[in-house]
C-alpha cells in the first residue's frame, strides 16, 4: 500500500507540504522519461488529497501542536479510491 508522509512546519502548512511533494514527484516523473507506476500513484494520491481536503481544518488541528514546538506528521493513504490521512503528534 502506498503511504506518503508529510510534515508541516510553522512556515509551511500541510497544504504547502503536499503541493511541494506533488511538484517534486511530478518533476521526478518527467525527468525519468519512462513510466513509473509508483510515482504515478503517488502523484494521483497527492492530487486527490489537494482537491478534496479541508485544509482550514487541518491547519487548525496541526497548528496548535506546531505552536507548542511539537512535530506533526500526516500519513496519506488511498482507501477504496479515496485519499485518507492520519495525523500523529510527537
Amino acid at each position: 500500500m502506498l503511504r506518503i508522509e508529510l510534515i508541516p512546519t510553522l512556515t509551511h502548512c500541510i497544504e504547502s507540504a503536499a503541493r511541494q511533494e506533488l511538484q517534486k514527484s511530478t518533476g521526478e516523473y518527467m525527468h525519468r522519461g519512462k513510466k513509473n507506476k509508483r510515482l504515478e500513484e503517488k502523484i494521483e494520491l497527492l492530487r486527490m488529497f489537494l482537491q478534496t481536503t479541508d485544509f482550514r481544518k487541518l491547519r487548525a488541528e496541526s497548528g496548535k501542536y506546531l505552536m507548542e514546538g511539537k512535530t506533526v506528521r500526516f500519513t496519506l493513504t488511498l482507501e477504496k479510491g479515496n485519499p485518507k490521512y492520519e495525523m500523529k503528534v510527537n
